[in-house]
């Protein structure tokens, strides 16, 4: 029996559209497919750990430990024990704790508070970062060991202990620190010989810790706290450099200025408490304070740039109801300066600043070259972060715009060139890699734990030319010449000493970039 042709016909177009339907949806199955690959890829990266930055993190945690003063608790370091255990008993205070700021045995409160300043900074920023590598504790154990220092240094409103040893006496020893047996005298400033500078900074070091514990102590957040605002009420009335007062300072920590200091802590305070006080206080005294329009390089010296990024963050993430129109003028006039910054940071940027080596790392000054480099790095990331959070597209730099991801890339440049991607092709960053300094001017890693040595006759450790015997680990050394070179030299101190200022800045920028997540989470928004 012959077929009827328009049955065909209409078998044929129903065939044809169930093909063409199958192929839709196969498209479509297809392409939500690779849409969710792509969101779930993109959650994973953006939770992945840099295992090189992980590993950093650990290693350059460690020289906290290193640098403890007092009874050591957890001892992680085996060849550090108790030492200074009576720093303070002549005025019935306990200052055996805090840190050496270096590769010495005295206790200088104004490096020593911005340590803790930064290292508060990174834990309110990244700590989530921190927490996924096990390095948070290890971090608020190290900040604490400074404040628990800084708490007892302050006895009463107008007092504040900001040093314990003589730097001169402490310079003619080359010995452990749990071999001393010299004096060590406590130097005070206070309302007939104030110090307007390191009291400002110890109040921005307790304000923004008191934000660190808030969650975890609120008692010990709530000390802290009241500390800083007393110190920085002593610090705002009694107005006068620490150098001035106690001339003895300037061959160390000498300070240029303390307005930087009195904005930083007043910042601080604002975030800590969001009383508009503090606001007002950096609003009304910017034009005379804040040098706008004239960045600065960020160090323990000079804080405007830390003050300027920090203060933009208010800029990018306050409520417009919160904040006056003077206060507003103010806020973007601090954020114009730190872009002007971030601006001289990006090497192909028109306002890219001059000052770096061959090889691109930010090179400011041959004392301790790294601080500047680290520092920079850090706040450059930070603003990249409020970019992103805020989603702030770009940054203009004289007719050009950049991407956040922009001040990102040149952060990752300059750890990395620290980590080993250098013409020295070492890393700088003690324990990190397999070539890094073995003679670094450090005491305590320098002479053999069993050495019978005193104050005189332990100088022939230094200027041995043996490697050191105890690894100073997450030691930061001060970096490289402008010409990328380093000599690995105890004698070489400029290049060779560590601080723990330089830990607490690296420590903050490999927190930063440990995963590729850059989303603000931690830091209170106000």
């Amino acid at each position: 029996m012959e077929k009827e042709p328009h049955k065909d016909k209409r078998l044929v177009w129903r065939g044809l559209i169930l093909v063409i339907m199958a192929l839709v949806l196969a498209a479509v199955l297809i392409s939500f497919r690779k849409y969710f690959h792509r969101s779930t890829s993109s959650e994973a990266d953006a939770n992945q750990v840099v295992d090189k930055y992980a590993n950093a993190l650990s290693i350059a945690m460690q020289f906290f430990d290193v640098q403890k003063s007092g009874k050591l608790v957890n001892n992680k370091i085996a060849w550090r024990g108790d030492s200074a255990l009576g720093d303070g008993s002549e005025v019935n205070l306990d200052l055996s704790r805090g840190m050496y700021d270096a590769g010495d045995h005295v206790k200088f409160g104004f490096p020593m508070a911005f340590t803790a300043t930064v290292l508060s900074w990174a834990i309110l920023e990244y700590g989530n970062h921190m927490n996924m590598v096990n390095e948070l504790d290890n971090a608020h154990e190290s900040l604490k060991w400074i404040t628990d220092f800084l708490i007892n240094a302050h006895p009463s409103e107008n007092v504040l202990y900001i040093q314990v040893g003589d730097p001169e006496l402490d310079h003619t020893c080359w010995e452990r620190p749990e071999a001393m047996t010299g004096k060590r005298p406590l130097t005070q400033v206070n309302a007939s010989y104030p110090g307007t500078d390191v009291a400002a900074e110890s109040a921005a070091a307790m304000a923004a810790a008191s934000l660190v514990f808030k969650s975890i102590d609120s008692a010990y957040s709530g000390t802290l706290l009241n500390h800083a605002k007393q110190l920085f009420k002593f610090a705002d009335s009694y107005r006068g450099s620490y150098s001035i007062s106690i001339p003895g300072v300037q061959d160390f920590y000498n300070s240029t200025g303390f307005v930087d200091e009195l904005l930083w802590a007043a910042a601080w305070l604002y975030h800590a408490t969001g009383e508009k006080s503090y606001l007002t206080y950096v609003s009304t005294n910017g034009n005379a304070f804040a040098n706008w329009g004239n960045p600065s390089w960020f160090s323990w010296e000079n804080k405007l740039a830390g003050v300027q990024v920090l203060l933009s963050r208010v800029n990018f993430f306050s409520s417009k109801e919160d904040i006056s129109t003077e206060e507003s003028l103010s806020l973007q006039s601090y954020r114009q300066t730190a872009e002007i910054f971030l601006c001289g940071l990006l090497p192909e940027s028109p306002m890219a600043t001059s000052q770096r080596t061959a090889d691109g790392l930010v090179w400011v000054n041959q004392w301790n070259p790294f601080q500047y480099t680290v520092a920079s790095s850090f706040l450059a990331v930070v603003y990249s972060d409020y970019m992103l959070s805020s989603q702030t597209s770009n940054l203009y730099c004289s007719g050009k715009l950049y991407e956040p991801t922009e001040l990102r890339s040149f952060a990752v440049s300059q750890l990395d060139y620290i980590l080993g991607n250098n013409p020295m092709e070492m890393s700088y960053l003690v324990g990190y890699g397999s070539r890094y300094p073995q003679q670094v001017h450090h005491r305590g890693a320098s002479i053999p734990v069993n050495a019978n040595s005193n104050c005189s006759d332990g100088f022939k450790w230094l200027h041995t030319r043996h490697p050191n015997p105890n690894v100073a680990v997450g030691a930061l050394v001060g970096g490289p010449s402008l010409s990328d070179t380093y000599m690995d030299s105890r004698n070489n101190i400029s290049q060779s000493e560590p601080t723990t200022y330089n830990s607490a800045l690296i420590v903050g920028l490999i927190s930063a970039l440990i995963t590729s997540s850059s989303q603000v989470e931690s830091f209170v928004k106000n």
